[in-house]
């Protein structure tokens, strides 16, 4: 059986398989504008499969019910779901205990909740904390809020023109008042994947902790925080085919134990009396309030779904797409690729002369394809290319096709030529 016939039943094989995972998403199969509907913002947000509305769905219909110390038999199904849930996600992360996973509203509340319950306590004025220049905005603005509170001081480890890490940097601004690394697992505006495992290691052998904003992360490569040793790991359930408003913040036993609660009220408490007030254990004593319920079964029906498939798969197909596609643009004259950095998720940005981002994203909607344009809520990576207008950003999952990538190709490349 020679090569090329071998590969070519591969492909096959891979498309029967992407089109089995498609006909899970029921929204994959509308038109936009009278077309079928070709979905590159996976970035800013995934699809859902009918496993996770299904298991929304069901919960409202047959188990709604408040969870935690409510005796009648709705309370408890929920409850157990709601835990079964955590455990789901500790499996997922490969924590060492359920009790590790706190839920969330999404990254961003997980990154403001590390920096003012672990951060804010332990920083003096002239503290340093350091973020690395591709950072998302919710991987900054926090620390400059801390900052401002404390006097600490935000340090910023460059990037280099092709979107990477340059740890030669980084070693030299970790020092001896160091408190804190933040810094992307992948970048959401370059794909750039960093190496975390490398990143800990350096700031461990000094004594200081890491957080890793693991959103862009979380659905396309496997994450086992054990391995990478971070001390804390965030992402947000919507970009992993989970529902909006359900996210995740790991963190170490020994450093959650460490934490005052950050969010006070019910639900979180053991025993309040007028004099004072005994916290419940983690995770609980961080989740004040009535949590998302169905967010997290939901997001937990999420992780099943992906595990099913298998992040290894998925992130070959993804590679595929993202280098087809890589491929097709760069023989569209003036278009110019951002983020180059020898290892990428699926996230492709360009830019194109003489041609704002938006109109771009305008012309390839029209045409039913939907990508994301702008800043990407990543403005000192856009400032770092001197591109004021931003980038035209499309991101792949595993529901997308070879077929697809040639549409949006075609797109870009019948912009070119509308301004030309």
């Amino acid at each position: 059986m020679n090569t090329l016939y071998m590969e070519e039943m591969r492909s096959v094989a891979a498309e029967t398989l992407v089109a089995e995972w498609r006909n899970e998403f029921p929204i994959l199969r509308i038109r936009v504008r009278g077309k079928p509907l070709v979905y590159l913002d996976n970035a800013a947000t995934t699809q859902k499969p009918r496993a996770v509305i299904d298991a929304v769905s069901r919960f409202y219909a047959r188990d709604n019910a408040n969870v935690h110390r409510g005796v009648h038999a709705l309370s408890q199904r929920a409850t157990d779901s709601f835990e079964a849930a955590r455990a789901r996600v500790q499996g997922f992360l490969h924590a060492a205990a359920s009790d590790e996973i706190i839920f969330v509203r999404g990254a961003t509340e997980a990154i403001n909740l590390v920096a003012q319950s672990f951060a804010r306590p332990l920083l003096v004025a002239g503290d340093e904390i350091l973020v690395s220049a591709m950072e998302h905005h919710s991987n900054i603005v926090p620390w400059q809020q801390v900052c401002r509170q404390t006097g600490a001081v935000l340090k910023v480890v460059p990037i280099d023109e092709a979107g990477e890490f340059v740890f030669s940097e980084y070693e030299c601004l970790l020092g001896a008042r160091t408190r804190l690394v933040a810094v992307t697992h992948v970048s959401n505006a370059l794909g750039s994947v960093t190496d975390i495992a490398r990143i800990t290691a350096l700031a461990h052998a000094r004594g200081v902790p890491v957080l890793v904003d693991g959103a862009q992360a979380i659905a396309h490569l496997p994450v086992d925080v054990r391995a990478l040793d971070c001390d804390f790991y965030v992402f947000s359930g919507h970009k992993c085919f989970g529902p909006t408003g359900i996210g995740v913040l790991y963190g170490k036993r020994e450093r959650l134990e460490a934490m005052p609660p950050w969010q006070a009220g019910g639900d979180m408490v053991r025993s309040v009396s007028f004099d004072a007030t005994e916290y419940m254990p983690i995770p609980h004593r961080f989740e004040a309030g009535t949590p998302d319920i169905s967010g997290a079964i939901g997001l937990g029906a999420a992780l099943d779904f992906v595990s099913a498939i298998g992040l290894t798969a998925i992130a070959a197909h993804e590679q595929r797409l993202l280098d087809l596609a890589s491929v097709g643009l760069e023989r569209i004259p003036g278009i110019r690729i951002v983020g180059t950095a020898g290892r990428k998720a699926s996230i492709l940005s360009f830019v194109m002369d003489g041609v704002h981002a938006h109109d771009i994203g305008s012309i390839l909607d029209r045409a039913g394809i939907a990508i994301r344009t702008g800043h990407h809520c990543a403005m000192p990576a856009m400032q770092h290319f001197g591109l004021s207008g931003g980038t035209a950003r499309a991101s792949f999952a595993f529901y997308n096709t070879l077929e697809e990538v040639e549409r949006f190709v075609d797109g870009v490349r019948r912009v070119y030529e509308i301004f030309q």
